[in-house]
């Protein structure tokens, strides 16, 4: 028989945290506060929360697990606030598997593609080495150490290039552009695995209903995205396709003729190998995954 759930996610007003949300059932109650209910940098906000959320499970006869959605992915300002990147993306991440383990509460904590250099050729795997680049990559690396090093069962789930139907992210850019601009530049020499945030949400309830059951995968680092890969152009082009427009309205350019304040990575695929030898469900590809994105983005709420 399932196991029951009672499911805590900081950073619930982002687009993976709603996702996530939306995922509440019978068997499966989500509680999701954004950062203005649950602050992970404020100790004792933590504590409360985590707290509570194993009271709630012991009186509901569920089993409790964080999944932690909360971070700081402003990539370019994180450059010159890397301390308010760090106390969220590190410390939040300290703070919340401290709790985590004197509650005994498995947590499962998300991170990204930026804490490798983006120099590799072929799909990164969880126990590649590290090499972040940014203050982003780096804060979130060391999100990974505290959680991984903290005493709590745990588990790190990496994901990029994610975009869903709220918040920032490049698809919802993409169609405000294609609607306002008659032709626009995008870069063709960064390559990555676009991931909708739906899925990787279905994802990580799988894998929460997995480590609640006692049959958590034994490797602790897992790489969770929409197979296949693309560069930014050619997503761009996709994104296009789907809404109707003339792909060849987008252009390719370089990195060099598009520069940011934080260097991005040129290759941040990756791998799904770990995910799937952990008997998890493969996340479908990503073509498959954008047009359900649209489709469900056409239906009325």
């Amino acid at each position: 028989m399932p196991v029951r759930l009672t499911v805590l996610v900081p950073g619930g007003s982002g687009q993976l945290g709603r996702d996530f949300a939306a995922l509440a059932s019978d068997s499966v109650d989500v509680i999701a506060p954004g950062s203005a209910e649950l602050d992970v940098t404020a100790t004792g906000q933590v504590l409360a929360a985590v707290g509570a959320l194993a009271d709630r499970a012991r009186e509901t006869g569920s089993a409790p697990v964080v999944v932690n959605a909360a971070a700081y992915t402003a990539v370019d300002a994180a450059e010159t606030d890397e301390d308010r990147a760090f106390a969220v993306n590190a410390d939040g991440p300290r703070v919340l598997a401290a709790a985590c383990a004197s509650r005994r509460v498995p947590l499962i904590h998300v991170s990204t593609d930026y804490v490798f250099a983006g120099d590799a050729s072929t799909p990164y795997e969880p126990l590649d080495e590290l090499g972040p680049r940014t203050a982003y990559g780096r804060t979130k690396a060391a999100g990974e150490d505290a959680v991984l090093g903290s005493g709590a069962s745990s588990w790190v789930v990496r994901a990029g290039w994610l975009y869903g139907h709220t918040g920032s992210n490049f698809v919802k850019t993409m169609t405000a552009l294609e609607s306002s601009r008659p032709e626009l530049s995008v870069v063709d020499d960064q390559i990555g695995g676009p991931t909708w945030t739906a899925d990787l949400a279905a994802g990580l309830l799988e894998l929460a209903s997995r480590v609640a059951a006692g049959d958590g995968p034994e490797r602790r680092i897992l790489h969770c995205a929409n197979t296949g890969s693309v560069s930014w152009c050619g997503f761009a082009k996709a994104i296009f396709s789907r809404l109707g427009a003339d792909p060849s309205r987008v252009h390719p350019c370089t990195t060099e003729e598009f520069p940011r304040p934080a260097p991005r990575p040129a290759y941040s695929v990756l791998s799904p190998a770990s995910w799937q030898e952990a008997w998890l469900t493969p996340l479908r590809p990503w073509e498959e995954a954008l047009d359900a994105y649209f489709k469900a983005r056409s239906v009325p709420a």
